[in-house]
């Protein structure tokens, strides 16, 4: 599905492959420089994992192998129905043979979780900056615009107050609750229960310990992972200078922190299209044009950012089948 949906994307780009080309080369080395910051990021995400891992126990594989299954595990997130249906059952069946079924489940469960979550902390901030910035007379604020804000501060209060919750209490077990009475996925949802339920409750255990006992593990996982959020930002910082390279460097970096928040937040409304297909664009285009900037720029970014995502769904998806060579076949650390 995976590969399918890198050659759907590569086929219907809204531009033509010459027109494409011309957007690379306009790019030039602010290109490598986006690929090698994304580089930057999953070792991040890697790292972060890596933490949780160890809140519970020993880590018993190395680095590398961790980061080969991120990298990887993204890749099927981008190039699958419902991104966390791809990538995360992929990285609990390869850490199973290391750490165990639980322990597997429990740390790519509450990665994925700090993953969210601080989205939903970086979404909240991007409110803050924008409210801050229109005080300054530097951003506009009308009906429309303070309506688009509440709603935002609303669901963000709403994901936040689930997530303290899940992490207090566990999730898993409540998740497969809900689906049972999902209609077509009734039986199996209560099968699950019925079939697993003491393991969903110890899982759920782990959950709620790394919250209540192990306080620096997830806050230490909470900031790498805010902070790679904020990195991304980086990634439009890169687009804008091209644009504008007399603009003032902080501000036009928050632009790109507000105009990246805006544009994942609409995009992950949109999470059941592979590789949010027309989400991220109209995400683009929405908040480029909600700060002021031409709609032909916004093109110019989602174009950019799917050349990087294709770049590396493909190296994710031909590592799933890579050996590291620190860490041999079966990823087991030598340290």
């Amino acid at each position: 599905m995976g590969i399918v949906a890198v050659v759907v994307m590569l086929f219907t780009f809204e531009v033509s492959f010459i027109e494409l080309w011309h957007y690379i080369c306009h790019t030039g080395y602010w290109l490598l420089a986006i690929l090698a910051l994304w580089g930057i990021l999953y070792l991040m995400n890697a790292w972060s994992w890596q933490v949780i891992i160890r809140g519970s126990g020993p880590c018993p594989v190395s680095f590398l192998y961790l980061l080969r299954l991120t990298v990887s595990g993204f890749a099927l997130n981008y190039t699958t129905p419902i991104g966390l249906l791809g990538g995360e059952p992929y990285k609990i069946m390869e850490m199973t043979r290391h750490i165990g079924v639980q322990r597997a489940t429990s740390s790519v469960v509450l990665f994925a979780m700090m993953h969210v979550f601080a989205h939903f902390c970086f979404w909240s901030s991007s409110i803050i900056i924008y409210l801050i910035l229109s005080g300054l007379g530097i951003l506009p604020m009308n009906v429309g615009t303070a309506l688009v804000l509440f709603l935002m501060s609303a669901f963000c209060s709403l994901g936040i107050y689930l997530f303290i919750r899940g992490y207090r209490y566990g999730m898993v077990r409540r998740l497969f609750i809900v689906i049972s009475y999902i209609p077509g996925l009734k039986g199996w949802g209560k099968r699950m229960l019925y079939d697993h339920h003491e393991d969903f409750v110890r899982i759920d255990r782990q959950i709620s310990e790394l919250h209540s006992q192990e306080r620096l593990t997830f806050y230490k996982s909470l900031l790498i992972e805010y902070v790679g959020r904020v990195c991304q930002s980086f990634e439009i910082l890169f687009v804008l200078l091209l644009f504008n390279h007399s603009g003032n460097i902080l501000l036009l970096f928050l632009y790109s922190f507000l105009i990246l928040s805006f544009t994942s937040l609409f995009a992950n409304l949109l999470g059941f299209l592979p590789l949010q297909l027309g989400g991220r664009e109209g995400g683009f285009a929405i908040s480029v044009s909600a700060l002021g900037m031409t709609s032909a720029l916004g093109m110019f970014i989602s174009i950019i950012c799917r050349v990087r995502e294709l770049f590396w769904a493909v190296i994710g998806l031909a590592l799933m089948k890579a050996k590291t060579a620190s860490s041999g076949d079966d990823g087991i650390s030598e340290t």
